[in-house]
């Protein structure tokens, strides 16, 4: 059985109403947790980004459950400070916290004001950055010039055991490169096909045995209609190619991107449907590919009624 995860969306909600949400998805019975790391939102209407590591303390000693968090070291966030970040959450909460590392996106990243990369210097860069955290964590002192530079860094409080480091994927070519640096993999819904050769890309690249993540985006509502506008006022800002969606600077960008994304064009991106039976359907399905870890995001910004539906008439169908 798959782990059946609440995805917390920084994005959408405040941080206070975040940390109740997954306080209430717990009680639901709900096996896990993860969370955004944002600057700024994809769109205006979303309207929120707290920051991710003052919430994940919170949100970490206000429930149980093992939580992470999908983050991108290298230019919001110089590594050793991300590498101190991890540590702290991990010594307090010991083998509950996980990271998932991926090279990040423009709309949060461009603040520092310097050049944003291309793609294959983003990705040169992440993996720097990885091979720093494992030094840091694994308590050596490090210096490293390169696309990063560290200068004589090292942790002094450190957790017995580091914390899980995962890779972030779209693409069949990226999950292979994660393959052969990560702990697991984390993707997110697409077409089966697609999932498979994600999957597939990952163990080639080294990656069997390790654990595979699936962050579902999906919208419920207590009628069709009602569920589909949720989803296109929520999430058609975030529909386009990845190389829309990585390079945008600004929510008003990406919202003057979505201006003729019809609401049926947001299907594409999200599971949409008023009927608990078909997600736990699609849920089920989406798992049968070989994901150990289910992450379920609802797109929309009022989370009790999805949450309270889901531990009633989802949950129970995917045990």
């Amino acid at each position: 059985m798959p782990t059946v995860g609440f995805h917390a969306s920084h994005e959408q909600l405040s941080p206070s109403a975040l940390l109740a949400a997954v306080q209430r998805a717990e009680d639901a019975g709900f096996d896990a947790a993860m969370c955004s790391d944002h600057f700024a939102p994809w769109s205006v209407r979303q309207g929120h980004s707290g920051f991710a590591w003052s919430w994940l303390g919170s949100a970490l000693q206000a429930t149980r459950l093992p939580m992470g968090v999908v983050t991108a070291p290298g230019q919001r966030y110089h590594p050793a400070i991300t590498a101190q970040a991890m540590a702290t959450l991990a010594d307090m909460h010991p083998g509950r916290f996980w990271a998932a590392l991926g090279s990040g996106e423009a709309v949060n990243e461009h603040i520092t004001g310097d050049r944003w990369p291309d793609k294959a210097t983003r990705d040169a860069r992440l993996l720097e950055c990885v091979a720093v955290l494992r030094a840091l964590l694994a308590g050596e002192e490090v210096t490293h010039h390169g696309l990063v530079t560290v200068d004589r860094a090292r942790l002094w409080s450190r957790p017995s055991t580091p914390p899980g480091l995962y890779g972030a994927a779209v693409s069949d070519a990226t999950a292979r490169t994660v393959g052969s640096w990560a702990d697991g993999l984390i993707t997110v819904n697409q077409p089966a096909d697609a999932l498979r050769r994600v999957l597939a890309a990952f163990r080639e690249g080294g990656g069997d045995g390790k654990p595979a993540l699936l962050q579902v985006h999906l919208s419920w509502a207590e009628s069709e209609d009602e569920a589909l506008a949720i989803a296109h006022d929520q999430w058609r800002s975030n529909v386009f190619s990845s190389d829309l969606n990585w390079n945008l600077e600004l929510p008003e960008q990406f919202d003057a991107a979505a201006t003729h994304v019809r609401p049926d064009d947001v299907r594409n991106a999200v599971l949409v449907s008023a009927d608990p039976a078909r997600h736990a359907a699609d849920l089920a399905a989406l798992a049968a590919l070989g994901f150990d870890g289910l992450y379920v995001h609802h797109v929309g910004q009022t989370q009790d009624r999805f949450i309270d539906t889901f531990a009633a008439k989802v949950l129970p169908e995917l045990r």
